[in-house]
């Protein structure tokens, strides 16, 4: 027998079919009465709807675009307890964030997160000194129970043999301490299959154009598939607007005359090629608040990140010219010129933070949760941190079984009763990847190391699924670009059991072709053709 983290040989490990199409499933969401539509598909409204359905509520979700298409897939990648809360005081925040840090990468996903030192350099008049960036480093690691260890500094010369590319002119100290990181599009999509095995409707590139009212309460959404103009309705007895940078829009479509809630701090990342290994990140203190991040992550270098008030349309959220001189030039900080060369750049992305409404710097606003409830009986949640995506999600739910006249209480098994469940594929990577190498194909070339560790750190055991694909079909063992670990199976995988429908959902969330610079047109050509395949 097996457990959750031990990994069957490739042969035994059962085989999954495909996702129902799209049309069966507009089908099954006009026909049904939920008691949950979500509305959103960012990670707030995928964390909402599994812990829901956990529950035992029937649950929908709904995307205007694709899941994590927004700022749930252009965070700074990390899982952490924010060292910066403790200039604030918000020790006990701290405390919580680590918990659900340490929940998630041990317990929950521990396939698809990873550890990562951080070093924190102290240059001659900057805005913190040694002394108290380690007593700071050493409260922060006591305040996660010591799991990563000691926070402790180290001298200038210990870290750069760890990150060559660290600027050492100036450099008086580096402290240390430990931290997550993740591919958040990834944890997103496998928070999304779990939603779905635990009962939930799911349907991306779905657009809801007007809600549905009974007696004034809002008890559904009006939809248009984008994908190819077909319209269509969801009834409900609770609608969740869970829409991020959008949600003030639809709370207009529930109440014309509602006021603004929400405001939206622009956040700006460069990925670049990286000219050296590098064995931890830095975070480089900019002034008394601000962190800038150099991040090894997915054999390139993430740096960022920019935090603006924005004003605009969420939909042209971009990186100008000025976020990259600004990234770049804070990194310089602490990085060395040659690593910053902007010839270096495969990729930028800007996401929207959605901060509560009111005055100040958003640099300095919280990080909190909002959960309203509009005149029609809407709920709209927004806000929060990567981090504590689950606590989030079982927050929305206490919020539910606690609304007046209780509508969904009699449905609902209390959170607190339910066990903690991790994500789909939960498993060791490293036996993963172990597996898959020893279980190739007994004819036929044997799977490439890059390729077996990628498919495990990204996939857990379901790797075992793209492996079986890759051996029945020997030109879906070809790698989507010669300069990227992927291999064509992840396309076709991706197609039928992870909702891709466009080009873009493979190239920049499922894969990291995009990020690296290269989604070129034959690679494009390449998947749209092995898209098309289903529907044809």
């Amino acid at each position: 027998m097996t457990t959750p983290h031990s990994v069957p040989a490739l042969g035994t490990h059962p085989a999954a079919g495909p996702n129902p199409g799209r049309a069966e499933t507009r089908d099954q969401l006009s026909r049904a009465t939920y008691d949950l539509l979500v509305i959103g598909g960012g990670i707030l409204g995928i964390s909402t709807a599994w812990h829901a359905a956990q529950s035992g509520l029937r649950v929908a979700l709904v995307d205007a675009g694709d899941f994590a298409g927004a700022t749930s897939s252009a965070s700074s990648k990390l899982l952490h307890g924010g060292l910066r809360y403790l200039q604030t005081g918000a020790v006990k925040l701290v405390a919580e964030n680590h918990f659900e840090r340490r929940a998630v990468s041990k317990q929950v996903a521990p396939h698809l997160a990873r550890p990562l030192t951080f070093y924190l350099p102290v240059y001659k008049g900057g805005p913190h000194g040694a002394a108290k960036l380690g007593a700071g480093v050493f409260a922060y690691s006591a305040l996660s129970a010591f799991g990563d260890g000691v926070g402790h500094v180290i001298s200038p010369e210990r870290a750069r043999r760890d990150v060559p590319e660290l600027r050492t002119d100036g450099l008086r100290a580096v402290a240390v301490y430990g931290d997550d990181q993740m591919n958040d599009a990834r944890m997103a999509l496998m928070t999304v299959r779990a939603a779905v095995d635990a009962g939930t409707e799911v349907l991306n590139h779905a657009e809801v154009t007007g809600l549905r009212f009974t007696r004034g309460r809002v008890t559904g959404a009006e939809l248009r598939d984008r994908l190819d103009g077909t319209e269509f309705g969801i009834d409900a007895r609770l609608v969740l607007n869970a829409t991020g940078p959008w949600t003030d829009h639809l709370r207009a479509m529930e109440d014309k005359a509602a006021a603004p809630s929400v405001r939206l701090s622009k956040g700006a990342h460069l990925v670049l090629r990286r000219t050296s290994p590098w064995k931890a990140a830095l975070a480089t203190p900019i002034d008394k608040y601000r962190i800038t991040f150099a991040l090894p992550w997915e054999d390139m270098l993430l740096l960022g990140t920019t935090d603006e008030e924005y004003e605009g349309d969420p939909r042209e959220v971009s990186v100008t010219d000025g976020d990259v001189t600004q990234i770049l030039d804070e990194a310089a900080f602490s990085v060395r010129d040659q690593q910053l060369s902007r010839d270096l750049i495969t990729y930028s992305f800007a996401g929207l933070r959605v901060l509560p409404g009111g005055p100040g710097d958003t640099s300095k606003a919280k990080r909190e949760t909002v959960v309203s409830e509009g005149p029609g009986g809407m709920l709209s949640v927004a806000g929060g941190k990567w981090t504590t995506f689950r606590h989030i999600g079982r927050t929305v739910i206490d919020k539910l079984s606690k609304l007046p006249g209780r509508p969904l209480t009699e449905d609902m098994e209390p959170m607190r009763s339910l066990p903690r469940m991790p994500l789909p594929g939960i498993a060791n990577p490293q036996a993963v990847a172990h597996r898959l190498l020893v279980d190739g194909p007994a004819p036929g070339p044997r799977m490439a190391p890059d390729t077996a560790r990628h498919l495990a750190t990204h996939y857990g055991s379901l790797a075992f699924d793209i492996a079986r694909l890759a051996n029945e079909d020997p030109s879906l063992a070809e790698r989507i670009h010669p300069d990227a670990p992927e291999i064509r199976a992840q396309i076709v995988y991706a197609r039928d059991r992870e909702w891709a429908e466009t080009a873009e959902d493979v190239l920049r969330r499922r894969t990291t072709l995009t990020v690296r610079g290269l989604d070129t047109h034959e690679v494009r050509d390449d998947v749209a053709k092995l898209l098309a395949d289903r529907r044809s």
